[in-house]
């Protein structure tokens, strides 16, 4: 398990930021999303024990705060505001973090050199911070998360400010990361990035839970949505279905179909077939991520807040 919470709850005086989180997390790879202000990075310095919170959490099997520095040992953080010296240089500023989680100086040192090279910043690991450019200093960061040799891995924008290149660049290094035996949690507002690194979701909005559960399942929805063109104007179709009710949530270009779950799409080609419309385009449409996150945050949002 990588992390369990139970009736979790932050406050910044009346602001509730985090508001009773209770879940069960393991997954090799699971993004953290919400909108500005969800409580993501309070989430992540809470599993981490550099906030204090109540209710109860564990981070790979130990309990929050009594594990605290067990916990810090265990996990790598790469936040995302910058967080270094401009005057140190990249092999001090890694070195010196992995001290901060336990490591021997020479150990430190050594590992600062291994990782570095890892990340691509070899060659610059003896040049000041403050030069680097934004791709570099994402690199450094990373690196500072890994040289302990942590089990998790914490990501909070891992991609910001990158160009796509670099971002490509950023995301192939955290795949990578993944077939090295380390589980990511992937805080970002890049929906593509988690579509690419992720195999969960865990989103929150306005302190509060909204969903957690596998991509996929997040991804396929419970009601199917079809694609489909004919040869008359879609617009006569579109009577037929919604006098079958069928819901029609588009009309641009195409129709796009809404099979409720006491339909089949043998029920819509039928109906096709009894009014004498050829269909010429037919196409199940899969769920993005992005559909996905707005329709559960609608839903969040037209729910009654609960009582405190």
């Amino acid at each position: 398990m990588l992390f369990e919470l139970n009736n979790l709850r932050k406050s910044y005086g009346p602001f509730q930021a985090l508001k009773g989180l209770t879940l069960k997390l393991d997954s090799q790879a699971t993004g953290l999303l919400g909108p500005n202000g969800a409580g993501k990075s309070t989430l992540l310095k809470s599993l981490l024990g550099l906030l204090p919170f109540e209710g109860s959490a564990q981070v790979l099997g130990m309990s929050l705060p009594e594990q605290a520095l067990e916990v810090r040992r265990s996990v790598g953080y790469m936040p995302e505001n910058d967080c270094y010296l401009p005057y140190m240089t990249a092999i001090d500023y890694v070195s010196f973090n992995g001290q901060l989680c336990g490591l021997p100086a020479k150990h430190a040192f050594r590992r600062a050199h291994e990782v570095l090279f890892y990340v691509g910043l070899e060659e610059a690991r003896y040049r000041q911070l403050g030069g680097f450019s934004t791709g570099m200093k994402q690199r450094a960061k990373l690196a500072q998360a890994l040289v302990h040799g942590p089990k998790l891995l914490f990501l909070d924008e891992p991609t910001n400010g990158l160009d796509p290149a670099g971002r490509d660049e950023m995301l192939e290094l955290i795949e990578d990361v993944k077939t090295r035996d380390i589980a990511i949690v992937l805080s970002t507002h890049l929906l593509p990035d988690v579509e690419r690194i992720c195999d969960s979701v865990m989103m929150l909005n306005e302190g509060s839970l909204v969903h957690c559960g596998p991509l996929d399942a997040l991804q396929t929805g419970e009601e199917e949505l079809i694609e489909v063109q004919t040869h008359l104007k879609d617009q006569v179709f579109k009577e037929h279905l919604e006098a079958a009710n069928f819901e029609v949530v588009s009309e641009a270009d195409r129709l796009k179909v809404r099979v409720p779950s006491n339909k089949s799409l043998d029920d819509l080609l039928r109906l096709a077939r009894d009014k004498d419309i050829e269909i010429r385009h037919f196409m199940p449409e899969r769920l993005t991520l992005e559909t996905a996150f707005l329709r559960l945050l609608d839903e969040a949002n037209a729910s009654p807040a609960p009582e405190a």
